[in-house]
């Protein structure tokens, strides 16, 4: 339930309401709006007499969250989350461009790459150091000497870094390098990962599932949000579909769908979500057009010889060119590089 205080109400009446709930069996988590503290009070089977809750000193309202995801919707927090990650705001106007190699390879690989995006203007160095694979034998990644030369190099350049992290033992190691934990699609679902990265207080990329739905991508949003932690992004990477002409079909609607549902920015990956060089600059084009907040994309200098998805991998020119196009098209929408 929501259950709304009435404008004025002192922060010592507020955590008096907030502890009453509790009292009660339900996990409260609060946001403020246009001047107004909103508890969000959730527990599945918690028996409360709301009738009687309305009733309390301070309490103005008490409604009903009408979708199962509680914390992520806009029902509970009106307005846009912002994240604020190195010299991004992701989910303000300025637009999040994350990009790089799809792994750390080598030092000479991970640096030149780094100094190519910067340059174009991306403020995201993105990077895997251990790497979900379908074959046990293709290249699984440098580990945490990986995630050291994807740091180095983001510090080089005035980048902040984003890298998966594959299980929850991993999650101390790989919070201790990077700025943003990605969860890939693979783990969307694993909730005991969701939990801790939850608790590793830095902000969350959360990728959809292959053939997740969008209400499953939302409600795995809220097993993070429900441990406390609100800075979650989540990406559109394409979904799996009847489709062989591209590796995945990447799911546009889910843009204006998301951000009409839930107050959590979105961005997208036409990297994943077409598996082929020439159609990604496209697919990034129409994201930011459809809202998107920003986008993350795979670049490499030499895709011919990269470990790890060289097909769908950028030259840096060809970033540099994308970004001059995403330029342009920020401007209509009201939005800014």
């Amino acid at each position: 339930m929501l259950v709304l205080l009435k404008k004025g109400v002192s922060e010592t009446g507020a955590s008096d309401i907030a502890g009453r709930l509790r009292m009660l069996g339900l996990s409260v988590h609060r946001t403020d709006h246009a001047g107004q503290i909103r508890l969000g009070a959730v527990g599945d089977g918690v028996p409360v007499q709301w009738d009687k809750v309305r009733e309390w000193a301070g309490v103005e309202a008490v409604r009903p969250i009408p979708v199962p995801f509680k914390l992520v919707s806009r029902a509970f927090h009106p307005h846009d989350t912002l994240i604020s990650v190195g010299r991004c705001t992701i989910g303000s106007p300025q637009l999040a461009l994350m990009a790089g190699p799809c792994a750390v390879e080598s030092e000479a690989q991970v640096f030149t790459v780094a100094a190519a995006v910067a340059r174009a203007g991306a403020t995201v160095l993105r990077g895997g150091a251990y790497k979900p694979r379908t074959s046990p034998y293709s290249f699984q990644g440098l580990g945490e000497e990986g995630l050291k030369l994807l740091r180095r190099a983001a510090d080089a350049h005035g980048l902040a870094v984003v890298s998966e992290v594959l299980d929850s033992a991993l999650v101390p190691q790989v919070a201790r390098y990077a700025d943003i934990l990605q969860v890939g699609a693979r783990n969307m679902q694993n909730f005991a990962l969701l939990h801790e990265v939850a608790h590793a207080g830095k902000p969350v990329l959360l990728k959809r599932g292959l053939a997740s739905t969008i209400e499953e991508w939302l409600m795995s949003a809220e097993h993070v949000l429900s441990q406390g932690n609100a800075q979650v992004i989540l990406c559109e990477r394409g979904i799996r579909t009847f489709e062989t002409y591209t590796r995945n079909t990447l799911d546009l609607n889910a843009i204006p769908v998301v951000k009409e549902l839930s107050h959590l920015p979105v961005i997208v990956d036409p990297s994943h979500g077409t598996g082929i060089r020439n159609k990604v600059a496209p697919m990034a084009r129409a994201a930011i057009a459809a809202g998107a907040d920003g986008l993350i994309i795979e670049v490499h200098h030499d895709p011919d010889h990269a470990l790890s998805d060289g097909p769908q991998s950028l030259y840096p020119q060809q970033y540099q060119e994308l970004v001059d196009q995403i330029r342009t098209i920020a401007g209509v929408v009201g939005r800014r590089v």
